[in-house]
């Protein structure tokens, strides 16, 4: 249990979880079909609830029922990523995308609607199921049957995206290299080199922009007609719904792009300028931004994979002994794969199994800074999974971006005391805190650009690319540098959002990254002051899951889930400060 008072004997050390036991489901059951678990479904959709204990045990198995099938789908989903050349492997997929979810679909609104015509529901405690009952209502408010076959192949279609960019490589030294790999190059002393392979990346991108386009174009139509069909006039609102985004409104994002604009771009240039100046540069072009400003070679924090993970192990004990057993457990059991190759879709992520109570970890690590930043980014939603594990309800279990991107910002940013672990060298270590603070500021412009963009595309889903380009060059003109010269590289810069993932597979999942980088801000100035109570509050909140409203689990933090002009001058300002220190010590 974790107590209130800030002893580092009372932070708890989360103990490895076994596989939730089956009391509904048989443990025999394989997923092929429909049919294999339709009576599942059949016996919660007839089961007789007239007292609450009833009511309680029917909650308990339709959220174990869910369980089983989302891990099932988890492990088609990370198997798939894992090798795209396999065509099986997206098969299976597709099939339960396409054939077994559309089902689950229609059955849990029945289940839902059951539910709501439960008299004995009014008995279940107001506290403990307002959030259930609350997202429940809105999952009804905007079901309809004709939008299960289209989001049924939306999520088919939205995969393309992966398969396309695994596809992409550059040649380098008579041999093909991922992008991820190449990225490396441009992070190299040499300005020559560092043009060269910027180049080489993007030109293999544009190769496939109009694929890109086209999806695009595809997904948009789709999904303007899910809006329009469960009564909304775009597809933003809609989605607004269907994240169950009740704590906050599109004013409060549309401040927030601009507490950034005003707040975090001027502070961003000014680290650029310093660039420009300590490069000694007549112009900063778009391969100057990721070199080292000394000229010094790029961090290189481990070698092998192996090294990785041992160093990252070590690195978690050293902040919870808990931590870094459980990060060894995912690495014993297979639950880790890191490294870049051919054939494996890009990005990186962390997905909780619900049944076995242990997460995925999934990336393309090629040995620079940014896979340590990653590491600990998805480390931290791993503790996530293991510390909200507990929750009896599956919808507890799965987390709004606000809080899950929370978990893993701030352990980006706490886990900065245990990087010694990777670097040597006091000046590599000062290099790497040097550059993630200022990877702080800076990607706030961008989070805003993307969702601001998004915005755009979806409230005027019938543009033409041409229109998309131009609105894309107007919301990076707003929020991107006047100090980086783009001349001659208009057609890289009008596709850059091609790079960012989310607006393909996950649309409008990313101003949370915004939201949850100022709360992490807090969560560190917390831990800087007193790292134990720090830790005391950060597993309180993560304990919660989503058994309460948002604001409710950033106050259980200790912190305060607010994103206007004030706060973020306050929690900038602090990050500015912890910077200037980093260079004085230079």
């Amino acid at each position: 249990m974790i107590k209130n008072k800030s002893t580092v004997e009372e932070v708890s050390h989360p103990e490895p979880l076994v596989k939730s036991k089956r009391t509904f489901v048989s443990v025999n059951l394989e997923i092929e079909s429909w049919e294999s678990v339709r009576a599942y479904f059949e016996d919660l959709h007839s089961r007789k609830i007239q007292a609450i204990e009833e009511l309680e045990k029917w909650l308990r198995d339709r959220s174990e029922l869910f369980s089983v099938l989302e891990e099932d789908l988890a492990w088609r989903y990370i198997r798939m990523n894992c090798d795209t050349s396999d065509n099986n492997l997206a098969e299976r997929y597709i099939e339960f995308v396409s054939k077994i979810e559309p089902e689950i679909s229609r059955y849990s609104n029945l289940l839902d609607n059951k539910f709501q015509n439960t008299p004995v529901k009014e008995k279940l405690d107001p506290v403990k199921y307002k959030v259930f009952v609350r997202a429940l209502a809105k999952r009804m408010e905007i079901f309809r049957e004709e939008n299960i076959q289209l989001i049924s192949e939306l999520q088919v279609e939205e995969q393309e995206y992966g398969k396309i960019s695994s596809e992409m490589s550059v040649s380098h030294k008579g041999k093909e290299i991922t992008l991820q790999e190449a990225a490396n190059f441009i992070k190299d002393p040499g300005r020559d080199t560092r043009e060269k392979y910027y180049r080489k990346v993007n030109e293999r991108r544009h190769k496939d922009a109009a694929r890109m386009q086209d999806l695009l174009s595809n997904l948009i139509k789709k999904r303007q007609q899910v809006a329009k069909n469960a009564g909304f006039s775009n597809f933003r609102d809609y989605k607004w719904a269907d994240l169950g985004r009740f704590d906050y409104t599109v004013k409060d994002v549309q401040q927030f792009h601009e507490s950034i604009r005003t707040e975090i771009c001027p502070l961003a240039e000014k680290i650029l300028e310093k660039r420009k100046e300590k490069l000694s540069l007549d112009a900063l072009r778009p391969w100057d931004l990721d070199v080292d400003y000394d000229l010094m070679p790029p961090l290189k924090p481990f070698k092998e994979v192996d090294e990785f993970v041992s160093k990252t192990i070590q690195s978690f004990r050293k902040i919870n002994p808990g931590y870094g057993n459980n990060i060894a457990r995912m690495n014993d059991g297979g639950f880790l794969d890191l490294e870049s190759r051919i054939g494996k879709a890009p990005g990186g992520f962390n997905y909780p199994l619900y049944e076995s109570n242990i997460p995925f970890i999934y990336m393309n690590a090629t040995g620079n800074l940014r896979d340590l930043e990653t590491m600990f980014h998805e480390g931290g939603h791993a503790i996530h999974s293991f510390l909200s594990s507990k929750q009896d309800l599956i919808e507890y279990k799965e987390l709004p971006a606000e809080v899950a991107e929370l978990a893993s910002m701030s352990m980006e940013l706490i886990s900065m005391d245990q990087w010694h672990i990777f670097f040597d060298s006091k000046t590599d270590l000062l290099r790497a805190k040097r550059s993630q603070l200022e990877g702080v500021i800076q990607v706030l412009p961008w989070i805003a650009s993307v969702d601001k963009f998004q915005h755009w595309l979806y409230t005027n889903p019938d543009h033409s690319i041409e229109e998309r380009n131009h609105a894309w060059l107007e919301v990076i003109n707003e929020f991107g540098s006047k100090i980086v010269d783009w001349s001659g590289l208009d057609q890289y810069l009008s596709l850059m959002w091609q790079k960012q993932l989310h607006i393909f597979e996950v649309p409008f999942y990313y101003i949370e990254y915004g939201m949850a980088q100022l709360g992490a801000i807090a969560m560190w100035k917390q831990y800087k002051e007193n790292p134990e109570k720090a830790l005391i509050n950060y597993e309180r909140a993560l304990s919660l899951g989503y058994s309460v409203p948002i604001p409710e689990i950033y106050n259980a933090a200790g912190i305060s889930f607010d994103f206007s002009v004030g706060y973020v001058q306050e929690l900038i300002g602090f990050v500015a400060d912890e910077l200037a220190k980093l260079e004085g010590v230079e």
